[in-house]
């Protein structure tokens, strides 16, 4: 049962363009289903999470990822009341408008747009769904519920200040309320998130031999871990400890955030989700003790991972990359597809061909990126990666 402060989908605030509802899913199974079956989500496949794409079949990509946070969401939703489809829906497809290379290519295509409003890969991903999937014939996006919306929009808090244009224009014609916090669902969504990268971070960079276990069994969290498996399981071979060390160190963090959030949630006095949005707050949240020892963590990550030469030297080969695709399509946007070509021809000014360029840019994988560029430089900056 479904606490007072959950989303009800007979509740939902609709679409933008209407539709008759399915007689078997709710609109929020609906809105995951969409995600799941739409192109983007399908070319997450190949887009880098931290290695590039073609490093290794181990490393997380964006799409285990996406479905590594949805799998922690749905389980505290659950545990939460709240609406597990609705909670899946925004987890799926919260890393949509990444661009190749993760947020080292982000950072190139915020850069070269500046001129032009900047990038935001999450207000890339409300573009996406709204706009660029174009498969339905009544409507371009995937035309996603107003609740699914808001939480992709706002899943990381209330948009103040600078609204990226990708927002800024939908939200023109269809008010997602950015001021205000998104549901208890989309905020869930938001700390998954961390979980899992938190972790599977960690996991990666002990297989790609960044730092080891004696290094990681000083962190906080992760001590705690490692000095329990080696309580029950002495003698295990290093990469059964390993997973098991991590695997609790993922179950601290869920049970950290159920524990706090239920706290929240029935002291906000909040009866509806409605409710939850106006109270100018977050009600899901670790505690502060946990919330300190991630931060150490997440340091921990960024210098030895994030900031690792062979991971720096990765960076700035795949930024050149970018920095060239974007000016030679700028120069000949005869050079994009086919299919592109009317949105070139309706294309009103720079700026405009500027974003059209983005959308393309940032809808590729990271071979397909590689691929580009050394096709049209003739110059591979990734070995293997040559024309075809």
């Amino acid at each position: 049962m479904r606490a007072a402060y959950a989303c009800e989908p007979e509740a939902a605030r609709g679409r933008l363009y209407p539709e008759e509802e399915s007689a078997h899913r709710s609109c929020f199974q609906r809105d995951r289903d969409r995600i799941i079956h739409c192109s983007a989500f399908r070319r997450l496949k190949h887009k880098t999470q931290v290695f590039v794409e073609h490093e290794g079949d181990f490393y997380r990509t964006r799409l285990t990822h996406s479905i590594e946070v949805a799998q922690v969401a749905r389980t505290i939703a659950n545990a939460l009341g709240l609406n597990t489809d609705l909670t899946e829906a925004v987890a799926l497809a919260h890393d949509l408008g990444h661009t190749p290379f993760g947020h080292t290519g982000e950072d190139a295509l915020d850069a070269l747009m500046q001129p032009y409003g900047g990038f935001d890969h999450n207000a890339q991903t409300l573009r996406i769904v709204t706009s660029l999937e174009r498969h339905y014939a009544e409507f371009d996006g995937l035309n996603l519920t107003w609740d699914t919306l808001e939480g992709i929009a706002k899943h990381n808090g209330p948009v103040t200040g600078t609204i990226p244009y990708a927002l800024a224009e939908y939200d023109a014609r269809h008010d997602l309320e950015l001021h205000t916090h998104a549901s208890a669902e989309a905020q869930v969504a938001a700390l998954s998130d961390d979980i899992a990268y938190n972790n599977h971070d960690l996991h990666d960079g002990l297989r790609a031999g960044l730092f080891d276990e004696a290094r990681t069994a000083q962190l906080p969290i992760v001590s705690q871990a490692y000095a329990e498996v080696d309580d029950r399981y002495p003698g295990l071979d290093p990469y059964r400890r390993r997973h098991e060390a991590l695997r609790r160190v993922f179950g601290i963090m869920v049970t950290d955030l159920i524990t706090t959030s239920r706290e929240a949630l029935e002291g906000s006095g909040a009866g509806s989700a409605q409710e939850v949005r106006a109270l100018g707050r977050p009600v899901i949240a670790f505690s502060d003790r946990l919330r300190a020892e991630l931060q150490e963590i997440r340091g921990f990550l960024f210098a030895n991972m994030y900031r690792a030469p062979s991971v720096m030297a990765q960076r700035e080969r795949v930024t050149r990359a970018v920095e060239e695709l974007f000016p030679i399509y700028m120069a000949d946007p005869t050079l994009l597809p086919r299919r592109w070509q009317g949105d070139v021809a309706e294309a009103k000014g720079e700026t405009a061909l500027a974003r059209l360029v983005a959308d393309y840019i940032a809808g590729m994988t990271d071979r397909f990126a590689l691929q580009s560029h050394a096709a049209l430089t003739g110059r591979p900056v990734l070995a293997g990666h040559g024309a075809n």
